[in-house]
């Protein structure tokens, strides 16, 4: 490898202060450990307390909307979301084919078909004006639903997902909803703390999914949550995740089939804690992106990826786009081999042999996207630039 890999290796260490440095590690303080006590005290750890309550109430008031339903993880509140935005079985619904399997996992859980849709240069997320050109096409409105002409099947909903933070065209997207009578869910996993033209991602579709994995930016170790402006749909999602329980005061009714969704009481602790530091959290992502794009101009053919015109991205992972000159692997070896944990983009989900045969628009850009992205280093709490983040 040639000296300025080298270079850039030895930078990022330094910055660092450390010979391994991971992709993304958590950020923990005393106040993660005075709110885990205080529940662990109560003796409330499990599926009922106080911070559940708590971290829902403030979470739907970051990300702006009415209602917030924690859950088990992000896979889970996409799951639910998507059952009562009313994807029903053999439903189609178009979704990236770059995105992590999870989006295509939700879907399969409702016995309904992944439909996979090319992706922009961009936002990495989906293209609206590929889309709309795909669904022109092979869908037709038939008695107000649309339909693919080719399958047969109903395509109840899109799911845009906002790649490693970074937010998608909502306004093309929520039109071409509109215009074909499509329900948005938006897969906003990534993305708690980024904002569209001023709004919160999470905040667009008819219901969403946010996870707080110990990867995210936030982390209730593991954790999710489906935040929605429709109180009926909230109040669904809450029995949904909760077994379908009848309330009582003894007795186990269940009115339909449930879930056991619900996120413990001592993960929600957590959550709280790590809430409070989210703007703190997001500056300093925005530090590092910064400091990253110095680093890298000295790297001929690599760029840093920013966030899309008229957004705010948390910027969850740093990614670096290599041109042509450069085979991905062999740089993902280097830098792994010289203990700078990086990684590539997904696998794309039409390139899996579980969905090789869902329906699919032409996918140009996401296959040559994911031969040259990599994500480096982004744990955001280390000493970055002689400053304290």
């Amino acid at each position: 490898m040639n000296t300025q890999w080298v270079q850039f290796v030895n930078d990022i260490k330094a910055q660092y202060g450390k010979d391994f440095v991971p992709l993304h590690e958590p950020t923990f303080n005393d106040k993660e450990i005075e709110y885990v006590t205080d529940c662990v005290k109560t003796g409330w750890v499990s599926s009922v307390g106080a911070y559940v309550t708590r971290f829902e109430e403030e979470l739907a008031k970051f990300v702006g909307v009415k209602r917030a339903v924690a859950v088990v993880n992000g896979t889970a509140a996409l799951h639910i979301a998507l059952k009562i935005a009313g994807v029903e079985l053999e439903d189609e619904v178009l979704m990236p084919s770059l995105t992590f399997v999870a989006t295509a996992n939700a879907v399969t859980y409702l016995g309904a078909v992944p439909h996979f849709i090319d992706v922009s240069m961009d936002t990495l997320g989906i293209d609206p004006i590929k889309l709309k050109s795909h669904l022109n096409r092979m869908a037709e409105i038939r008695n107000g639903e649309l339909f693919n002409k080719e399958t047969g099947r109903r395509i109840k909903a899109l799911v845009p997902m906002h790649t490693f933070g970074h937010p998608v065209e909502l306004d093309e997207l929520v039109a071409l909803c509109d215009t074909y009578n499509l329900v948005l869910v938006e897969d906003a996993a990534e993305s708690l703390g980024s904002y569209y033209k001023g709004k919160h991602t999470g905040g667009f579709g008819k219901v969403s999914a946010i996870s707080f994995n110990g990867n995210k930016i936030i982390t209730t170790g593991g954790g999710g949550a489906i935040v929605t402006d429709d109180e009926a749909l909230a109040d669904y999602a809450k029995h949904l995740t909760t077994t379908a329980k009848v309330p009582h005061r003894w007795e186990y009714e269940h009115d339909e089939i449930g879930y056991n969704y619900r996120m413990p009481n001592i993960n929600a602790a957590l959550g709280c804690a790590q809430l409070e530091k989210l703007p703190e959290f997001l500056q300093q992502k925005r530090e590092l992106a910064n400091k990253i794009g110095q680093l890298i101009t000295e790297l001929e053919g690599v760029k840093l990826f920013k966030e899309p015109t008229n957004c705010s991205s948390n910027y969850w992972l740093q990614t670096i786009i290599l041109d042509e000159r450069y085979k991905r692997d062999e740089i993902l070896t280097f830098l792994n081999d010289n203990h700078i944990l990086s990684r590539p983009i997904w696998k794309p989900m039409h390139q899996l042999n579980i969905f090789r045969n869902c329906p699919k628009s032409t996918l140009v850009n996401t296959e040559l996207i994911q031969k040259r992205i990599i994500n480096i280093p982004s744990s955001c709490f280390k000493r970055i630039g002689g400053s304290e983040l």
